[in-house]
């Protein structure tokens, strides 16, 4: 391996405090913007560096296509991807970076592995190698399925194959079997079989998790690419990729945590619920067959404009509808009507940790309106009206009640504490956990139906006319 110029180590350590920053940065939403800007200036510097730190680059033309091909479909995509889509998009992009750990492993074990039959081999360096094999064809199949979960292209309620309950621990004993097998003896052969089970087990991983349990699997597999990335920085020799694939396992692996600890129950009931579950656990149905309270946005308009205290509880619903600023705007009518305002925020609320807090932010909503669910909790028996919009599972009584639905045990919003309830709802068809919301059918529950945006309109303009 040819000597790093002092110059490069140098770069690689500001470029490390840069990664540094930019992750402190994202952990609020003030300095979220810039977090992201310093952390794209450290990677575009650490990739430019090293065109100048190696001489005789090979394969630069191919390189350079390859670069222009993942701007000209990275740049687009980010710019035109709506703030619905954006958990789709980090599942996605997540995905991309732990199979291109992979095949760079896999590239590397081509040339370096097999081929030293009979000679030396650095069975640590093969490890990581094969680590990365492993961790980053999971993170791959993995968070593809988690993309078309979101996506809606498939189901996002749990899937439970046929005998998964065997066959899933049987691939992964293959995997780990394979995977000791290839240190000891490495194969071609055994390389490409040990890429298929982990594959395969990427799918049988996410296949069993639905509904509001996606977001946390996102949450472990960003934690799972940023592992293999920091394996392929020690297989490649670049610090810079073990730094900032330590940095994304780190804090993917205490993000899991933290919304695994907000959906009150382990990370393994998270992933395997859906083995121990029985069947026609925590089904809707029956829903149109009961009766509902609905009301007119003049109904609306007069219980919120005489209100005391409004607490907004804001879901996917409204982020599909595009009405944050439509809800900020209600907010404003009232506040300047002498109304105490706040918004409700799930720890998992929309699709992804903090998707409520930037889209409001989006809307210009003031921060310290924006109240984290232990702290809204004891305020929801003294407000007059809770507006729900968008939001089902974080709002269902069923978490607490029913042992048979999907989110027993996930602290939700006490929304059934206020004195009125208001529900904006398309339709009565079930939220992202798939289970019906008993709080529709409460006696103090209103509904709203219709698109969030037009109803929230009206709603203002109704209240306008008071």
């Amino acid at each position: 391996m040819e000597a790093v110029p002092t110059w490069a180590r140098l770069l690689e350590i500001v470029t490390a405090v840069g990664f540094i920053l930019a992750l402190k940065g994202l952990s609020a939403p003030r300095t979220a913007r810039n977090g992201n800007l310093i952390g794209a200036l450290a990677a575009t510097v650490a990739t430019a560096a090293i065109f100048f730190q190696i001489e005789g680059l090979k394969n630069l033309p191919l390189i350079l296509v390859a670069i222009a091909i993942g701007v000209g479909v990275g740049w687009p995509a980010a710019k035109r991807v709506q703030m619905t889509q954006m958990p789709q998009m980090v599942a996605l992009f997540n995905g991309v970076g732990g199979g291109a750990a992979a095949l760079v492993s896999v590239i590397e074990f081509l040339n370096v592995g097999a081929g030293a039959a009979g000679a030396s081999i650095d069975k640590i360096a093969l490890g990581a190698t094969v680590f990365t094999v492993v961790v980053g064809s999971i993170s791959f199949t993995g968070s593809i399925l988690t993309f078309m979960k979101l996506q809606e292209l498939m189901t996002s309620r749990p899937v439970v194959i046929p005998l998964g309950k065997i066959i899933t621990p049987l691939v992964a004993l293959g995997v780990i079997a394979s995977a000791f097998m290839l240190v000891a003896a490495p194969t071609n052969a055994l390389l490409f079989g040990l890429l298929v089970l982990s594959l395969i087990l990427g799918v049988l991983f996410v296949l069993p998790v639905g509904g509001a349990d996606v977001p946390i699997v996102i949450s472990l597999l960003n934690a799972f690419t940023g592992l293999s990335v920091a394996a392929s920085g020690y297989v490649l020799g670049n610090v810079l990729l073990i730094v900032a694939g330590t940095l994304v396992g780190a804090s993917g692996t205490l993000l899991t945590q933290m919304m695994a600890q907000a959906m009150g129950r382990p990370i393994t009931n998270t992933l395997f619920g859906a083995f121990t579950a029985k069947k026609g656990d925590g089904a809707a149905g029956g829903a149109e067959d009961r009766p509902v309270k609905s009301g007119g946005p003049q109904d609306i308009a007069i219980m919120l404009g005489y209100a005391r205290k409004v607490i907004f509880v804001p879901g996917y619903g409204l982020a599909v509808a595009q009405a944050q600023s439509t809800l900020r705007e209600l907010a404003d009518l009232l506040i300047a009507r002498g109304v105490e305002v706040d918004y409700a925020i799930h720890p998992v609320a929309g699709r992804m940790p903090g998707h409520m807090n930037v889209l409001l932010a989006e809307a210009q909503v003031p921060y310290e309106q924006l109240k984290e669910m232990d702290e809204i909790n004891p305020e929801f028996p003294m407000a007059d009206v809770a507006l729900v919009v968008g939001a089902n599972d974080v709002v269902n009584p069923a978490a607490r009640s029913d042992k048979s639905a999907p989110i027993y045990g996930m602290p939700i919003l006490d929304v059934d504490q206020a004195q009125q309830v208001v529900f904006l709802k398309r339709s009565m068809r079930p939220g992202f956990a798939g289970i019906e919301n008993e709080l529709l059918f409460d006696p103090k529950t209103t509904l709203l139906f219709g698109d969030a945006k037009e109803s929230l309109t009206k709603v203002v303009a109704a209240l306008k006319s008071l």
